[in-house]
């Protein structure tokens, strides 16, 4: 746990000073997440994490708030209009609370601990796996706007969500009710590692990790990604279903 908990806290410190640099005045305006504002992203980011952390702790089942709200978009909006009466630094204090204590939590976990997450349990691994996508996703949705040349948004934790979004194909699949034949993952993170999911001889998919995991998260379509490839059936069936997360 400790490896990938400390990639979850480089990555949520590494949004936090980039939200530093973007003038208050600035919070109000649109993000690539449709609709939110950075106030509205920072909200949600809070919002989740105090969740995370009672899944954690408490042992509370999300899919019960969801049913409560109505829907998974209700129970966000919720969260989302928490943070609309507070400030921009009061919005990051929130966050950066909230984030602590699933840390704490974690921390206090061993991986393969199960807790009930959306969708269904998961390992404590995988609730920190989930917490870095979420985190990368939505610093995307910033960067893409603010960012400038010095902002990294290409690490090495790439690899946590290029992972995810392989390791979803199964569940999003089942989802569509539709047949999953495995296929096999090979892309190129930061400073030319490979990262290889799946086995050998299946279907591939590869290219670029950036561009999986933007591709994964819903932040670019696979049309606009052109050296991103499937070869073979069973990949071109993944790549058009590929997603990091569960709705």
């Amino acid at each position: 746990m400790r490896e990938i908990l400390t990639d979850l806290v480089a990555e949520q410190q590494g949004l936090d000073q980039f939200l530093q640099k973007i003038a208050p005045r600035l919070w109000n305006q649109p993000t690539g997440a449709k609709g939110w504002s950075i106030h509205d992203l920072v909200s949600h980011l809070a919002s989740i994490e105090e969740l995370a952390a009672q899944c954690v702790i408490e042992g509370l089942d999300p899919n019960v708030l969801v049913a409560e709200a109505g829907s998974l978009n209700a129970l966000i909006k919720e969260g989302v209009d928490r943070g609309k009466s507070m400030r921009p630094q009061d919005v990051i204090e929130w966050w950066r609370g909230s984030r602590a204590s699933t840390m704490d939590a974690l921390w206090n976990k061993d991986s393969s601990d199960r807790m009930h997450w959306f969708g269904g349990d998961v390992s404590a691994k995988m609730m920190a796996t989930y917490r870095i996508m979420e985190t990368w996703a939505h610093g995307l949705d910033v960067w893409d706007i603010y960012g400038d040349e010095e902002t990294i948004i290409e690490t090495p934790r790439l690899q946590h969500v290029s992972f995810l979004g392989y390791h979803l194909l199964g569940t999003v699949f089942e989802q569509a009710g539709e047949e999953y034949d495995p296929v096999r993952l090979e892309v190129m993170g930061p400073g030319y590692a490979k990262w290889v999911f799946g086995p050998e001889g299946a279907d591939r998919i590869k290219g670029p990790a950036i561009d999986w995991c933007r591709l994964v998260v819903r932040r670019a379509q696979l049309k606009d990604l052109p050296d991103l490839v499937a070869e073979g059936p069973a990949a071109e069936r993944a790549i058009k279903r590929a997603a990091a997360y569960i709705e």
